[in-house]
């Protein structure tokens, strides 16, 4: 469960990870009774990545901006989400910029700090170009990995004057332990012009399996939309739908080997029906960057002819959009039967489904 930066920065506060001085004003408030007495950030409360670049914040100087940017940004849709609350926070002087998360290695079955001392850019980009400003530590989760460890961690890497960022990164590993977490980043990690340090923005992300000894019922907003599917968005345009978690991994792989991007992760699971298609399908479909859609079903307990009604259904909605299906296991017959009868393209390799569609775009 991924939570919204203000739920992120809440957290953050309570294992004591300093934020900037910040309040939430959503959709139907009365902006003229804000009070706002100096520079501010306007962030978009959404659950989608790559939101500055998509124009989800803001900067006001004054309470008249401040009344026309949360205006312009709460008419706006951010990758497909609308704005419904924003953050105003206070305007940082920053002199320096670091990158910070802890997430699960799966390779080595363990935590994995990264640091960069290149912060407020896509880590992917700096691990490009820069391989060396990137730190990699696994933490072994039978020791204590205590504020010296991270001392010596980071030492040589930054100035010795700002290694009180390892009282940081302690308090965020305890947060990532005790809340069940599968990432916690801070990107960037500033320092100001007064030499304090905070986290300028916030991504925590809870482990679902956790929910039955966690208090997630605290983070009710973040789970208003129920759906009967593993769903993450991603930044690119090829939907990829499958059904296990391990065939939506692949399937997304070959896209990218095919050099595009995915715009999600979905897994429908096993035994989905025609309604469970449909819902995935128009759930993927209000991303409006998606051009083209893979499915990729390898049917057991699903039934092929259930997963083509599901997609027939949904191409009457969405005409323009590319389809292509790769489709074997229980009732296939009759599932491309549906899909031929609808001229639905699919194949029998996911390899050449997933080409045929991006040839197509």
């Amino acid at each position: 469960m991924k939570l919204y930066e203000y739920e992120a920065k809440n957290l953050f506060r309570y294992y004591n990870i300093p934020v900037p001085e910040s309040f939430l004003i959503y959709k139907d408030d009365n902006l003229d009774l804000v009070d706002i007495d100096k520079e501010v950030v306007l962030k978009a409360q959404v659950l989608v990545g790559g939101r500055g670049k998509a124009g989800g914040i803001l900067f006001a100087k004054n309470k008249k901006e401040f009344i026309e940017k949360a205006k312009e940004l709460f008419n706006k849709e951010i990758k497909g989400e609308k704005v419904e609350k924003i953050l105003v926070e206070e305007k940082l002087k920053i002199k320096k910029e670091y990158y910070v998360s802890i997430t699960i290695d799966r390779d080595a079955k363990k935590p994995v700090l990264i640091f960069s001392t290149e912060g407020g850019v896509d880590i992917e980009e700096v691990a490009k170009k820069n391989p060396e400003k990137i730190i990699k530590y696994h933490i072994d989760v039978l020791k204590p990995f205590l504020p010296y460890k991270i001392r010596w961690i980071l030492d040589g890497k930054i100035p010795s004057e700002e290694l009180a960022i390892a009282n940081i990164i302690y308090n965020l590993y305890q947060l990532f332990k005790e809340k069940d977490a599968t990432l916690v980043e801070i990107n960037p990690l500033v320092i100001t012009e007064d030499n304090k340090i905070y986290a300028a923005d916030a991504v925590v992300i809870l482990d679902d399996d956790a929910h039955y000894r966690q208090n997630f019922e605290a983070f009710e907003e973040s789970n208003k939309e129920k759906l009967p599917f593993a769903y993450v968005e991603l930044d690119g345009d090829i939907t990829v739908i499958g059904n296990g978690a391990g065939l939506t991994l692949a399937s997304m792989d070959i896209i990218k080997n095919l050099g595009r991007e995915p715009a999600c992760f979905l897994d429908i699971g096993g035994g989905a029906d025609t309604e469970t298609v449909k819902l995935a399908l128009k759930k993927v479909l209000s991303n409006k960057k998606v051009k083209g859609v893979f499915i990729n079903i390898l049917a057991g307990i699903t039934k092929c002819d259930e997963v083509a009604k599901g997609i027939v259904e949904i191409l009457k909605e969405h005409p323009n959009v590319k389809f292509s299906v790769r489709m074997m296991g229980t009732n296939e017959e009759l599932g491309r039967k549906i899909l031929e009868e609808n001229n639905i393209y699919y194949e029998t390799s996911m390899e050449e489904a997933a080409k045929k569609l991006i040839e197509n775009l």
